[in-house]
This record gives structure tokens, C-alpha cells and sequence, in this order.
């Protein structure tokens, strides 16, 4: 399929819409930035904002989409003969890597000053995102494998797992410099899946 230049400039505005928005965020904060200020930053219209956003938090969701992405490259490269803790330390790791070394420190704190808005598309909670359905995958591998009890609610560890890695990165942003993330991060998520093995985990 040939595409066309009218396309070309539509998603150049769309990226340049994205990237404005991002950091008018970083700089000023969520709330305090307008769509109007966005479109002019930009040098674009409302029309055009409109066309590829419902609205300025659907910049975060389109984030969150890229996000996404990366989870579900990064789990193809966890060994499939790992445990069920090694997948979870592994993907814990990955993730802290990629959210540190790629989207930055001033990004995840924006995206987390945004996720408390209430509104009907809050990504924090929405169940179906990759990184939730990849948790979920890797507690049914285990209870298939005989790793986990065939009882264990998994919905509620997907839950509690996942607030491990958000709340750690609430720290990381809450400590400052002196919070190493990926050391930090390691050690707290050890201690809670030997407690979650403990619980959880099938004796032999």
C-alpha cells in the first residue's frame, strides 16, 4: 500500500502534536497545560489535535501503547525453563531498566502525577494492558507446572505483583538520588516472591 504525502504530514503533525504535548508536561505539569497551548506550541490546529487525540491524556495512552510494546518484546527474551520467580525478577528488571534508561525520570514522574486523574481511561487500571495479561500468563504457566497452588486467586497476585513494581517506582521518584532503582527493586521483589513461593508455592 502506497502512502500517500497527505499521510506523511498527517502522522509528521501527529508526532509533533505528541512530543510538544510530552514535554510541555515534563516542563509545566498535566493539568497545567491546555490543548490550546499544545496546538500552538506546535504550530498546528484544534482540528488537527482532535483528529489523532480524544484528548490531552490520550497522549499518555498512546505512551502507555509504546510502553506496552516493549513488554511484550522483552518477555520473548526471558528463558522459557526460568521459574516462575526468575520470570518475574527478570521482567521486574527489564522493566526497571527500560523506565529508567529510556523514558526517563522527568517522564515516569508526569505519567504518574497524570494516572491520579479520574478519569474512564486510567491506564494503572486498566486489566487488559500487556503488561498485566504477560503477569497473568506467567501465574497460569506456574500452576500448570506445578510451581503454584491450582487455588491461588490470579487476578489478586497480578494485582499485587504489579503494585510492587508501581510502588517501587513511586520511591524511586519519592527518595531522590540516593534511590537506586534497579538495586532497589531487585531486593524488593526477591523478598516478596520468596514470601509469595512461600504462601503460594507447591511443597514436593
Amino acid at each position: 500500500m502506497t502512502i500517500t504525502n497527505r499521510q506523511t504530514q498527517a502522522e509528521q503533525t501527529r508526532q509533533r502534536l505528541f512530543d510538544t504535548a510530552l514535554e510541555l508536561f515534563k516542563k509545566k505539569g498535566f493539568d497545567n497545560v491546555s490543548v490550546d497551548e499544545i496546538v500552538k506550541q506546535s504550530n498546528s490546529s484544534k482540528g488537527a489535535f482532535y483528529g489523532h487525540f480524544k484528548s490531552k491524556y490520550g497522549i499518555f495512552i498512546e505512551k502507555f501503547k509504546e510502553i506496552d510494546s516493549f513488554y511484550e518484546e522483552f518477555v520473548g527474551t526471558i528463558p522459557e525453563e526460568a521459574t516462575f520467580k526468575g520470570k518475574i525478577l527478570l521482567l521486574f528488571e527489564g522493566q526497571m531498566d527500560y523506565l529508567a534508561n529510556i523514558l526517563g525520570k522527568d517522564l515516569m514522574r508526569t505519567v504518574y502525577i497524570s494516572g491520579l486523574n479520574d478519569t474512564d481511561e486510567n491506564f494503572f487500571a486498566n486489566s487488559e494492558r500487556s503488561l498485566y495479561r504477560i503477569v497473568r500468563g506467567m501465574i497460569n504457566e506456574a500452576i500448570e507446572r506445578g510451581e503454584l497452588q491450582g487455588a491461588v486467586d490470579i487476578q489478586q497476585l497480578t494485582w499485587q505483583i504489579t503494585r510492587c513494581m508501581r510502588g517501587t517506582l513511586y520511591d524511586w521518584h519519592a527518595f531522590g538520588e540516593a534511590f537506586d532503582l534497579q538495586k532497589e527493586s531487585r531486593m524488593y521483589i526477591e523478598v516478596f516472591m520468596d514470601g509469595v513461593m512461600g504462601r503460594y508455592g507447591v511443597n514436593e
